[in-house]
């Protein structure tokens, strides 16, 4: 049997966390079971729905949405008409649901929660993306949903983005807080490095001097947090002559007007919360028509 790469590990693993996370939300949803749909739709009730888009974006979750409609009923034709990625305008089809209506019903609104919330955050990484042109990396940060980050920091992959650390458990981050209470930056690393030698580490600074401290204490990476356009252009100076092999991050308040004036800026990152915690969900709709009982 030929061995699965590791990206392909990573797939398997995502979809089967992505099974749970759907699995809950409809246990959510649904409780002790869906009471308007049950009175009203007999279960041999045939249906045809069509989930569309109503505006322009980019499309996240469409296979997210089978995994809801197949786990109420794995009988449901589910026809996948766009791949995610893709890019939607108002009245283009995603997918074509044939089945049972009740499942159709039963499953919309968990469906469309996933598929309106994943596009939204695909398609303002995607603008971040466009403005950057390709001159820095986008990033995404902690700020998500709780519960949800796996799928948001999916969506911002599916934009065009790259993902920052999943979590606390997979990178050093030395941020301010972590600075007052160590007293310093450089006893800050000390301390994580006889702990964690090897342990890739990024430092936050937000200041000139502390920026100096980091370089002297030779981390990884560094976060420039909160700094305005000259304060920028100085310290990515300063970090390329002293250390030139040290990464830039860039962070705070950046939006899609001041993007393009920093994108220029050296670094090699910028950090934008915004792609997961404030983007708009993409409005995508699920229209169904009745077949009958035997129409299929």
């Amino acid at each position: 049997m030929k061995r699965k790469d590791g990206k392909t590990r990573q797939i398997d693993r995502e979809a089967k966390q992505f099974q749970t996370i759907v699995k809950r939300a409809l246990r959510e949803d649904i409780g002790r079971g869906d009471i308007t749909t049950d009175a009203i739709i007999p279960e041999t009730d045939r249906a045809l729905g069509i989930i569309f888009a109503k505006e322009e974006g980019i499309l996240c979750g469409v296979d997210i949405a089978r995994t809801v409609f197949e786990q109420i009923d794995n009988t449901i034709d589910f026809q996948k008409q766009l791949n995610d990625g893709s890019q939607l305008s108002p009245g283009v089809t995603i997918a074509i649901l044939i089945g049972k209506a009740a499942t159709c019903l039963t499953g919309e609104r968990t469906a469309l929660n996933f598929l309106q919330h994943l596009s939204g955050i695909a398609t303002v990484t995607r603008q971040f993306v466009d403005r950057a042109k390709g001159t820095i990396k986008i990033l995404d940060t902690r700020k998500t949903t709780p519960g949800l980050r796996l799928m948001q920091k999916y969506a911002v992959r599916v934009g065009g983005g790259w993902n920052h650390r999943f979590g606390l458990y997979d990178m050093v981050m030395i941020k301010d807080n972590h600075i007052q209470l160590a007293g310093s930056i450089s006893e800050a690393v000390k301390r994580v490095r006889g702990k964690k030698r090897k342990q890739f580490i990024e430092v936050e600074v937000q200041t000139i001097e502390e920026l100096r401290e980091a370089i002297d204490s030779n981390v990884d990476r560094i976060m420039l947090d909160n700094m305005r356009a000259v304060q920028i252009t100085k310290a990515v100076d300063l970090i390329r002559r002293s250390a030139p092999d040290t990464e830039i991050e860039l962070s705070g308040g950046i939006d899609l007007q001041s993007i393009g004036e920093i994108a220029t800026s050296g670094a090699d990152f910028v950090s934008v919360g915004a792609l997961t915690h404030s983007a708009k969900a993409l409005d995508i709709a699920l229209k169904m028509k009745p077949l009958g009982p035997k129409a299929i």
